[in-house]
């Protein structure tokens, strides 16, 4: 029960999270090779560290999802 309710925790986070960064492109014209006037420039802190965190929820995410299967096929 308690994993349930931290996934659904971190899912919500990450929704947040994601939608917080900044946008960087132009959608699917950057992957054909559209989007070459994006900058290259660095990322501020704040960015980096809004990076850091949605990678260390994104961890916490998956590893309740691992831990969910792992209790779900031990008791069927």
């Amino acid at each position: 029960m308690g994993f349930s309710i931290a996934l659904v925790v971190f899912s919500a986070l990450m929704m947040l999270l994601v939608l917080m960064h900044k946008g960087k492109g132009g959608g699917l014209s950057d992957m054909f090779g559209g989007g070459m006037q994006s900058s290259v420039g660095g990322s501020s802190v704040a960015e980096r560290n809004l990076d850091r965190i949605t990678v260390v929820i994104g961890l916490l995410w998956f590893a309740c999802i691992v831990v969910l299967g792992l209790l779900t096929k031990s008791a069927s």
